[in-house]
Formats: structure tokens, C-alpha cells, sequence
């Protein structure tokens, strides 16, 4: 019986040494993997990072939704608009850095990032040059938005009344994305030559870029990799109430850094959004075998709260959840963002349209991530552009419409999971 303790508890012991040594080993290479891997993924000259931050080889489609307008007449009545979802049509996105340089001591790159799209027929409903949707007369709502507050207002009030422009138009789905040359803007741009006489949801931004940027390359801290310090001259932007809401944080979402915990908030700037937003963990996926943790945007970044009160503009005129006026970096445009088909957003935003399904598998804006290296493997960003319309007594276009958001078109701009991971396999491969 004693022999048997013996041999028990030395057999114990053994045990206990070995799961000690074999941690002890795991925890030393894991270490010696994290500072591999630190190392290697830093915006350096002839790195894998460098390589992909340049021309960045997951494949990236634009899909565009337009919202067909099917009573206009009715609208004008005051009755509830109805709209039909026509897409997708389908770009793909051809991006990289450009006008590379590098900081005098290494920890900052200055770039811009250059963005070209490229129809995929097959990918899409139809053509876009020829398929046609009916919707609000973005230009005209803007340019009586202008006479609110413009010097232009008696100039604008003629136009309008000479030319009887509609609240409700009629253009290619081309003509809606890149631009066409608008009556009114046109009138107007000989007073103004600033204003341009062309009006597009994406006019000048098909083989552009969105402006300069200065970036940390990760060299002091693996944290800081392309976190962005700069966008356009600034250090934060000028639109917003307080200066939190001003702040430019994070990545410009196509790169993050290694090693992150799912207990980590990830930050990005997108400059189509005019303000920065975080991404939260949401759960565990794997993208072609490779581990991913999946990133979503919480409903707090639109939530009618204390903490995004600072971008309600005009102080103190918070339109609700789910919903963002960025009229104010719009050049003045009634612009409205959401998610998709008001998803995450007040009921009251859903109802005033028919039409409206939100669903989360479909509108809600993902990004799975690989932990260790960093690099996205599979995302979804996804936006609806509206138009906030209201009925105006000195403006009979705008007839006895309902005071609402009105959805104009989504995007969803995706990149799925059938390439990419190379260079995840390749770091995994290889940590050494």
C-alpha cells in the first residue's frame, strides 16, 4: 500500500514537472513568436507589410442598392413614400498607396490611398448606363437647403421658379453613381464657380483618392500600425461639436495591428463618414481554416446617446437612432447616413418608408480579422445614403411632403473569403 502512494504521487510529481516544463516551453516560444511577429509587420521597406499595405491584395467589390421610387405623386400628397430595391451593380475595387514617403526617423509614412472602380457585368442586375431609377432631386434639395442660410437665397428662389424644377427625377444609374450635368448647378456655378455644375453620389471619386494621409508604420510600438495622425494637414477634424467627436483615431480600416485580444476596441476613420467609429469583438469564425475573430459596429456608434450628442448638428438637434447628418461635410447636401435599410436604427425611420426590411445578416458591417498578424480576412462595410426632406411653404416642389428621412441608395462593399490569406499562412508558416 505504501509502495503504491509512492509510485502514485511520484508518477503525480513527474506529471506536474513535464505539464510545467511543456508550459513553461509553450510560453517561451508563443513569446518568441509574438516578437517574430511584431517585427515583421511593420511599414518598412521590403516587408510582407509593406507589400500589402501598398497594393493590398484581398479583393475588394463595391455592390450599389438604389431605392426606386414607385408614387412619386402620392409622396407630394403627403401619403408614404414606397420604394423598391434595385441591385446589385457590382465594382470592383482597384486600390493602392500612392506618393509614398517615409518620416525622418522611420515611425511615420505619409501616402494616399488612390481608389479606381471597374463594373463586373456579371455580378450585377443590369447595366448601369441604361437601367434607370427615379428619385429625390438631390441637387434642387440642396440648393434650397443653401437658400436657408446662403446669400444666394433671391438668385435661388428665381432659378427655381423659372426653371419649375421636380422634387422627383429620373437619371441612368450611372449618371446617379459618377455625375451628370445638373440645370440648376449649372446656373448657379456662373455666380459661384466653386460650386460645380456636375452632381453625382460618387462624382470625382472613381480614380481618386480621398486625400493625404500620414500613418504610423508600427516601429516604435506594434499598437500603433497604420494608425493615421494626419488626414489632409489635420491632426482631428473641425466639423463636430466637441473635440472628442473631432478626433481622427484608428486605421483606415483596410489594416490593423497584430496580436489583438477580443478584449480589445479597434478603431477606424472613414472619411466617407466624417468621423471616426470603433468596432467591437463579436464572436469566433474561421475564413478559409485560418482563425478570425469577427469586429462589428455596435448600435452605440448611431445610438441617441450623451457620448454622440456632440454630432448632432445644429447643437442639440439629434435626429434620432440609427441615423447621422453629415450635411455639414457634404458641402451643405441634406445627407443623412445609416445602415443599410435603417438597420439598428428607430422604428419610426423603418415605418415612414415601405419598403424597408432590415436585416442583420445582410446590413450589419462586419470585418473578421486574424489575431496574430492582423490582417483582414473577410468584411463587409455597409452605409445608406438619405436625404432629410421636409415640406417648405417658399418651395412649392417640395408639395405637402411628410417631414423624413428619405433612403436614396446603400452600398455593400465586401471583400470575401477567396483570396488574401497567403500572407496569414505564409506568417504562421514561418513566425521565425
Amino acid at each position: 500500500m505504501g509502495r503504491c502512494c509512492f509510485y502514485t504521487a511520484g508518477t503525480l510529481s513527474l506529471l506536474l514537472l513535464v505539464t510545467s516544463v511543456t508550459l513553461l516551453v509553450a510560453r517561451v516560444f508563443q513569446k518568441a513568436v509574438d516578437q517574430s511577429i511584431e517585427k515583421k509587420i511593420v511599414l518598412r521597406n521590403g516587408t510582407e507589410a509593406f507589400d500589402s499595405w501598398e497594393k493590398p491584395p484581398l479583393p475588394v467589390y463595391t455592390q450599389f442598392y438604389f431605392f426606386n421610387v414607385t408614387n412619386p405623386e402620392e409622396i407630394l400628397r403627403g401619403e408614404t413614400p414606397r420604394v423598391e430595391e434595385v441591385g446589385p451593380y457590382t465594382y470592383r475595387e482597384l486600390r493602392n498607396k500612392a506618393n509614398i514617403q517615409f518620416g525622418d526617423n522611420g515611425t511615420t509614412i505619409s501616402a494616399v490611398s488612390n481608389k479606381a472602380y471597374v463594373f463586373e457585368r456579371d455580378q450585377s442586375v443590369g447595366d448601369p448606363k441604361i437601367d434607370l431609377i427615379r428619385t429625390l432631386n438631390i441637387p434642387v434639395l440642396t440648393v434650397i437647403e443653401w437658400s436657408q442660410v446662403h446669400f444666394l437665397r433671391e438668385i435661388i428662389e428665381a432659378m427655381l421658379k423659372a426653371y419649375q424644377q421636380k422634387l422627383f427625377v429620373t437619371h441612368t444609374v450611372d449618371e446617379l453613381l459618377w455625375g451628370y450635368k445638373d440645370e440648376i448647378l449649372s446656373l448657379i456655378h456662373v455666380f459661384r464657380p466653386d460650386i460645380s455644375p456636375y452632381f453625382g453620389l460618387f462624382y470625382e471619386k472613381n480614380g481618386t483618392n480621398d486625400g493625404d494621409y500620414v500613418f504610423l508604420t508600427g516601429e516604435d510600438n506594434y499598437l500603433n500600425f497604420t494608425k493615421i495622425v494626419e488626414w489632409n494637414g489635420k491632426t482631428s477634424l473641425d466639423w463636430w461639436i466637441t473635440d472628442k467627436c473631432n478626433m481622427i483615431n484608428g486605421t483606415d480600416g483596410d489594416s490593423f495591428h497584430p496580436l489583438i485580444t477580443k478584449d480589445e476596441v479597434l478603431y477606424i476613420f472613414p472619411s466617407d463618414f466624417c468621423r471616426s467609429v470603433y468596432i467591437t469583438f463579436s464572436d469566433y469564425e474561421s475564413v478559409q481554416g485560418l482563425p478570425a475573430f469577427r469586429y462589428k459596429v455596435p448600435a452605440e456608434i448611431l445610438a441617441n446617446t450623451s457620448d454622440n450628442a456632440g454630432f448632432c448638428i445644429p447643437e442639440g438637434n439629434c435626429l434620432g437612432s440609427g441615423v447621422l447628418n453629415v450635411s455639414i461635410c457634404k458641402n451643405g447636401a441634406p445627407i443623412i447616413m445609416s445602415f443599410p435599410h435603417f438597420y439598428q436604427a428607430d422604428e419610426r425611420f423603418v415605418s415612414a418608408i415601405e419598403g424597408m426590411h432590415p436585416k442583420k445578416e445582410d446590413h450589419e458591417t462586419f470585418v473578421d480579422i486574424n489575431p496574430l498578424t492582423g490582417i483582414i480576412l473577410k468584411a463587409a462595410k455597409r452605409f445608406q445614403i438619405n436625404i432629410y426632406v421636409k415640406k417648405l411653404d417658399d418651395f412649392v416642389e417640395t408639395g405637402d411632403i411628410r417631414t423624413m428621412v428619405f433612403p436614396v441608395m446603400y452600398l455593400n462593399e465586401v471583400s470575401p473569403e477567396t483570396e488574401g490569406a497567403t500572407g496569414v499562412f505564409r506568417l504562421r508558416k514561418n513566425p521565425l
